[in-house]
């Protein structure tokens, strides 16, 4: 099999099948090689046509309080006061550096989603 770069859906397809097919191949195989190979060029094809961008900061942390179990107290270390954390996930306030520098070390939280541009309510006029 000749393992050559993605430039087409047909082919990206064709190379979909055939990681299928390579699955269970055994370890340190020549199939194993290619189900690597083909597997790279899938990802570098699907970065140019299928980008996914990166979460609403706000999702994000309800996200990680609901599969970690954690409640709104349990962000006070890393943000603030109950207030503030209310303020923040109501989208009252924008997280600030601060808060997304010990988002990012306590909870092990990728500062580079936390730190995205997201919308605030807006205030009552």
């Amino acid at each position: 099999m000749t393992i050559r770069p993605i430039h087409t859906e047909a082919e990206y397809q064709a190379a979909l099948a055939q990681i299928d097919s390579l699955w269970d191949a055994p370890d340190a195989s020549e199939a194993a090689d290619q189900l690597e190979l083909l597997s790279m060029l899938v990802e570098v094809y699907e970065k140019q046509h299928y980008p996914i961008d990166a979460p609403d900061p706000i999702d994000f942390l309800n996200y990680v309080m609901e599969t970690r179990g954690l409640a709104r107290k349990d962000l006070e270390p890393y943000i603030g006061p109950r207030g503030r954390v209310s303020d923040i996930l109501n989208r009252v306030r924008p997280l600030t550096l601060d808060m997304i520098r010990r988002l990012a070390s306590g909870l092990d939280l990728p500062a580079s989603v936390l730190i995205q541009d997201y919308p605030l309510r807006r205030e009552a006029a």
